[in-house]
């Protein structure tokens, strides 16, 4: 559903259009009170578009302020997170005894279950998403921490890598069909759910790395599987897959032949194994015997063969050690048979 308001025409008449435009933004968001100084022009246009649970709005205004007191907490049940990224223009936001100057660029959250407060000195535009707390996977005492604090994405951590994927599904959106629109929403709630789990100072339990690699580790055997399958089983995106690899120095298919690879080692250097090598291969993803001895002996100096000799024979020869798995050092699961 789009809305679109708009108050920067000279009618209907100075008193009707700021009350129109604090019925507009209460509609959209949260109960709020709007001010603006009697003898300075302000103008105000608003664009909201809601995608399953996540509310996306494009938000001018100014100048003026935004309010909203402790009476309208308790008479407005909705308890949505607001998400504030600012485009262009400056915006003061306080909560919870702290505040935080917005320039271009930069994002904050906001609670609407407790009072806020929005300064706006000039005219200007932002990026407002309304997000259902829970999708934030906070504690509830957890919260005060995250608000009106500037998440700085110049610092490194997950900002950095998040925010510009952000902005690039949200922008997005507005040009998919309305099944892949809302797959990008849920994504966007992801990437915003990250971004707080790490501005709270709190740590994803468990971290979206690790549950990836962890559910990786026993999918191994599917030779089908793909970056697209992954993403979905995690509700983000491929591109969004492939950054959260490369910042861990790899690449998801080199990734997963190095896990199938080592695998297939440990299952080769046990003495009770008595499938073929071939049998082996297949349970681990390979669908081609002679690549997967190729590749066998490109990581470990012999072949499957010799190697299950050598483990056999209780004598490992130092070019046989498997490779460094620094990224993901754990034992693997055997797949089901």
């Amino acid at each position: 559903m789009l809305t679109t308001v708009s108050c920067a025409a000279p009618e209907p008449a100075p008193g009707d259009r700021l009350t129109a435009w604090r019925r507009a933004l209460s509609r959209t968001f949260v109960d709020v009170e709007v001010g603006v100084a009697p003898d300075r022009p302000w103008t105000g246009a608003l664009t909201a578009e809601r995608l399953g649970a996540l509310q996306i709005a494009t938000e001018e205004f100014g100048p003026g302020t935004i309010l909203r007191g402790a009476a309208a907490v308790a008479a407005d049940p909705r308890g949505h997170i607001l998400v504030r990224r600012q485009l262009e223009g400056t915006a003061l936001l306080l909560q919870d005894g702290r505040s935080a100057e917005l320039h271009p660029g930069d994002l904050a959250f906001h609670d609407a279950r407790r009072p806020f407060r929005l300064v706006l000195p000039e005219p200007q535009r932002a990026r407002v998403l309304m997000v259902p707390r829970a999708l934030l996977r906070l504690e509830e005492r957890h919260l005060p921490a995250l608000t009106a604090t500037v998440v700085d994405e110049t610092a490194g951590g997950a900002a950095a890598l998040l925010l510009p994927l952000l902005d690039g599904l949200v922008d997005e959106v507005a040009r998919a069909g309305r099944e892949r629109r809302e797959q990008l929403a849920r994504t966007a709630a992801e990437i915003l759910a990250t971004v707080a789990l790490e501005q709270s100072g709190r740590q994803p339990e468990p971290a979206l790395w690790e549950r990836i690699t962890a559910s990786l580790g026993s999918r191994l055997g599917e030779p089908g599987l793909t970056p697209q399958d992954i993403a979905d089983q995690h509700a983000i995106s491929p591109r969004y897959l492939h950054r959260l690899f490369q910042r861990q120095g790899t690449t998801v298919g080199a990734w997963l032949r190095a896990r199938r690879l080592e695998a297939a080692h440990q299952e080769l250097a046990r003495p009770a194994a008595a499938r073929s090598i071939a049998t082996v291969a297949a349970r681990w993803g390979f669908t081609s015997p002679s690549h997967f001895s190729r590749a066998f002996r490109d990581t470990y100096g012999m072949s499957p063969a010799q190697w299950r000799r050598t483990a056999a024979d209780g004598t490992t020869p130092a070019h046989a050690a498997p490779p460094n798995l620094a990224t993901h050092p754990h034992h693997l699961p055997e797949p089901a048979p």
